[in-house]
């Protein structure tokens, strides 16, 4: 089996790289063989070469393929032939149309020619349904590890927002909403990636110094291994204040460490949580506020969230059942006609 997917840049990791690591790892634990087929490029809006290497790879064999939506959806002029010729998947993570509009068309085109097709969420498979009219889309959410519980501080007040800095993930609304709270004692760890939107960035370093907040909030990049280890164990509360989301990985990642979450309602976010967080409206400042400020004001409400988080890290998806979940449905994939 092949599995074509986005070149990995380590530098900004997305938590579509992360499922489509542990995939293939998953999958090769259970005996299957993997070609891990890395295409470069500007995906989903590729140049001629990146067109050339990915129309290759998918010229090379007549066994079954699994693509990345990423790279398969934008360009449906190089796999509608091919997915007529060998059996083909796709991986959706999140729909192009959700933030390409112009690309809806093309993404529709790829999916029905598709022998198969996942996402990583119900909320995808809806949408997948409302946009382009496909049934039967298999989902197979993502897994997370087991981790030890966190230590926190004082139980409210040391906040992270764990992500790519980018206007989809709202850290500018989370800013915004803390600055309206000086009277609590807050800080605030903003940890991801900030290479994908250099313009949001700079406004964001921008909003921080002008509401006074660079004592109180953190920006140090992305973390992994033991520094971001060190960040968890420290948290009190996850904050997603995202204005869209798939599925929404960090959620689990907190859970599986019994942080409690605040959660915007877009997407996913909901079924992801479960009941085990708190859910504001999605790009409203005034119900993040609101939200963070019965947080940090009322004892009882944190126990009550706290209480939650602890006993969903019992129910949380692992990562062998995700590559389970997509091993089934590669192996009832079939050859065109």
């Amino acid at each position: 089996m092949t599995f074509v997917r986005p070149v990995a840049d380590p530098a900004l990791v997305s938590g579509g790289d992360v499922y489509d690591a542990r995939l293939i790892e998953g999958l090769r634990a259970d005996g299957v063989a993997v070609r891990d087929a890395q295409v470069a490029g500007t995906w989903p809006r590729p140049d001629d070469a990146a067109r050339r290497e990915l129309d290759a790879v998918l010229a090379d064999g007549d066994g079954p393929v699994l693509l990345d939506g990423l790279v398969a959806c934008g360009v449906p002029e190089i796999v509608v032939p091919r997915a007529a010729r060998r059996p083909l998947a796709v991986l959706v993570h999140l729909p192009l149309g959700e933030e390409a509009p112009d690309l809806d068309a093309g993404d529709g085109a790829v999916l029905r020619a598709a022998g198969a097709v996942l996402a990583t969420s119900p909320w995808a498979a809806r949408r997948l349904h409302a946009r382009h009219g496909l049934d039967g889309v298999a989902v197979a959410v993502p897994g997370v590890d087991p981790a030890p519980l966190a230590t926190g501080t004082d139980g409210a007040h040391r906040l992270l927002c764990l992500g790519a800095v980018t206007p989809t993930k709202g850290q500018d609304l989370l800013v915004e909403a803390l600055a309206t709270l000086p009277e609590h004692p807050w800080t605030l760890d903003l940890v991801g990636p900030t290479r994908r939107a250099p313009t949001f960035v700079a406004d964001l370093r921008a909003s921080i110094t002008r509401h006074g907040l660079g004592d109180r909030i953190r920006h140090p990049g992305p973390l992994s291994g033991v520094d971001l280890d060190r960040t968890w164990d420290a948290t009190d509360l996850l904050v997603a204040p995202s204005r869209v989301e798939t599925y929404g990985m960090v959620v689990t990642e907190a859970l599986a460490r019994g942080i409690p979450v605040m959660a915007s309602d877009a997407g996913g976010l909901p079924e992801t949580l479960d009941g085990a967080g708190i859910l504001v409206s999605a790009e409203d400042v005034p119900a993040l506020v609101a939200g963070l400020h019965r947080w940090f004001a009322d004892h009882a409400h944190r126990n009550g969230r706290q209480i939650s988080a602890r006993s969903r890290r019992c129910t949380l998806s692992t990562w062998t059942q995700t590559s389970q979940r997509v091993q089934q449905v590669l192996t009832d994939l079939r050859a065109p006609s």
